[in-house]
């Protein structure tokens, strides 16, 4: 990865889920070609670890990310199979501490003011928001930026591409993630040119 903060890559970084490793490429292809680089595929199924490895050996203009990691068994096996980035639901001290020793950049998860100010005191300013819809959307983050300005924020959970702009629009959010380029029926139809369209639509976001 050029860029060492995930925030920066793309405006928005599709959330995968991977039921069968035979979907991952033409699937991280698609999502490249529509113009989102970087990609997470959440730890969620047995398939994940291997499609991750798949994306990292055969779409090399991908930066393929690990999502749902929760423990420091998941950072290990998510680096080995090629994850460029890692990101958390939320977080704990050892989860942190395993993610910081990882060598590549991570998110943790956060929907707390007060786990955004642990957060800083270890050195962290970039983190999940999780989950955003759930935890208070819009107005939280805007309420974050006055007494925390150094916190940034991927908002993640509940976010569409009717919210995204709001989200996209506050000072302390540098991407939004979500799973709406994804619908499940083209998923099952392995309609890849219609994910391609969407992914397009999600990069023109700003």
């Amino acid at each position: 990865m050029t860029d060492s903060s995930v925030l920066d890559l793309a405006p928005v970084v599709p959330v995968v889920v991977v039921e069968d490793v035979a979907d991952a490429v033409p699937l991280a292809r698609a999502l490249v070609a529509g113009g989102l680089r970087a990609i997470e595929v959440t730890l969620r199924t047995p398939a994940a670890l291997d499609a991750i490895r798949a994306v990292a050996d055969e779409v090399p203009d991908a930066v393929v990310g690990a999502g749902t990691v929760i423990s420091p068994q998941n950072v290990a096996d998510s680096v080995a199979a090629g994850a460029r980035f890692l990101v958390s639901p939320g977080w704990t001290d050892t989860l942190l501490d395993a993610m910081k020793k990882s060598g590549v950049p991570f998110l943790p998860g956060v929907s707390t003011t007060s786990e955004v100010v642990a957060l800083l005191e270890r050195g962290v300013s970039e983190m999940k928001f999780f989950p955003a819809e759930a935890a208070g959307g819009v107005p939280y983050l805007k309420s974050l930026a006055g007494p925390l300005p150094q916190a940034r924020f991927c908002p993640t959970g509940g976010v569409s591409l009717g919210s995204a702009p709001s989200y996209l629009a506050l000072k302390n959010v540098g991407c939004v993630g979500g799973s709406w380029m994804l619908p499940a029926d083209a998923v099952a139809a392995k309609d890849w040119a219609r994910i391609e369209m969407l992914a397009r639509e999600a990069a023109g976001l700003k």
